[in-house]
This record gives C-alpha cells, sequence and structure tokens, in this order.
C-alpha cells in the first residue's frame, strides 16, 4: 500500500479541528472540494457540518438546517468514487447520516432527546455502549463494551442502509456507530478528532491502519 493520505472533504469553516487532528497525529492530508484531487489520496474522511439534503433520502424539510446541497454533492460524488475503489471511508457525524443516506438509509431530522445529544455551547459528554452482534467490530476492538464519547448533533440514523450495521448506540437508543459488513467504510455520530486524549486517537489512528480491498 502507498502512504497513506487523507482527503478531507468539507468547506474550511468545518474542516479546521480535522486538520489539527491530523497534524497532531503527524498524518498527511489533504483539504479539498475538489473530487478529482481526493481521488488521489488513500483514505477519506467525510467531516460534520450541516444536515443533508432531505430530498436525497425522499423526504421534504422537517427539521433540518444548515444544509448545503452543493457540498452534499461534492461529498457524495467522493464517497462513491472510493467506495467503487473499495478504499477506506470515514464519516464524523454528518458524514455518518450522508453514507446511511447514500447506501439508501434515512435519518431522523430532529431526535427527540436532543438535549442529550446536541450541541449548546461545548460538547455533550455521554457513553455509547456496543451494541454489535460479535466482538470482531472496530468499535469492540477499541473500546470494548462502551467508553464515553462527545455529542454535537441533532440527527440520528433512522433505518439503515445496505450493508451497514451498527456497532454502538446511546443509553436512549441513538446509533453512535455504523459499519459496512464487507467494505472498509465506518462513521461515528461523535467528533473524535475533538477528543483524542480520551479515545479520538484510537480510532483514527486504527481508521489509518484500513487498507483498499482488492
Amino acid at each position: 500500500m502507498n502512504s497513506p493520505l487523507v482527503a478531507i472533504v468539507g468547506r474550511s469553516k468545518d474542516t479546521v479541528n480535522y486538520e489539527n487532528a491530523m497534524r497532531r497525529l503527524a498524518i498527511p492530508y489533504i483539504t479539498t472540494l475538489n473530487v478529482t484531487e481526493s481521488e488521489h489520496a488513500t483514505h477519506l474522511i467525510l467531516p460534520g457540518g450541516g444536515d443533508v439534503t432531505p430530498a436525497f433520502y425522499g423526504q421534504l424539510n422537517n427539521g433540518s438546517r444548515n444544509i448545503d446541497t452543493e457540498l452534499d454533492i461534492l461529498q457524495i460524488q467522493a464517497f462513491s468514487s472510493f467506495m467503487t475503489q473499495k478504499k477506506p471511508v470515514l464519516g464524523i457525524c454528518k458524514g455518518l447520516q450522508l453514507i446511511n443516506i447514500q447506501l439508501g438509509g434515512t435519518v431522523t431530522q430532529h431526535i427527540e432527546n436532543t438535549a442529550a445529544h446536541m450541541w449548546d455551547g461545548c460538547d455533550k459528554q455521554h457513553y455509547v455502549y456496543h451494541s454489535g452482534v460479535n466482538r470482531t467490530d472496530f468499535f469492540y476492538q477499541l473500546y470494548g463494551t462502551g467508553t464515553n464519547v462527545n455529542s454535537a448533533h441533532h440527527q440520528a440514523v433512522d433505518r439503515l442502509g445496505r450493508g451497514l450495521v451498527p456497532v454502538c448506540r446511546a443509553g436512549d437508543g441513538v446509533m453512535e456507530g455504523i459499519m459496512h459488513t464487507s467494505l472498509p467504510i465506518i462513521a461515528v455520530q461523535w467528533h473524535p478528532e475533538r477528543l483524542l486524549d480520551e479515545g479520538g486517537e484510537l480510532l483514527l489512528t486504527h481508521f489509518i491502519g484500513f487498507t483498499p480491498i482488492s
């Protein structure tokens, strides 16, 4: 495998924390909105940001906000390219929801228990527990039966997309981590890039260890 190079596909206002994390972990990266440029990377990070355009999963807007359809399209194109090439993808917050939607899933546009999850001037801390069917998934390998995470979202997975399985949930049942059953695609609802000293580094370095499937 070539030396890792991470493509962060997002707007600069949303990528600073990811870039800081890559520099701290000495992981080479590029931040780009150019899908062709992103394809030169070995790994793709789909970062957090606003909400995915509801029309992309067949719904009207019923609580979604900070929608950026142009960005959604670019991120979908990048994800589709990496998925076709079977290269590693990590979705974070919005990135998880976009992966799920692109694989035919849906999201709840505004969850009932937002107080436990939504940004309110600072990250919310809460516990997530392993909910996978076995102990071979990435979450159990890294965190065992559970761990504390940071949370800053008001949407969540509703119907899972094709090939995806949950690996961890919050106490209220919200899916906090998912993975693809046959491709190197993982996603979390929390923000490991802002939690490096409390388990975030484990996840990011684990992801960088993924290799494309030939």
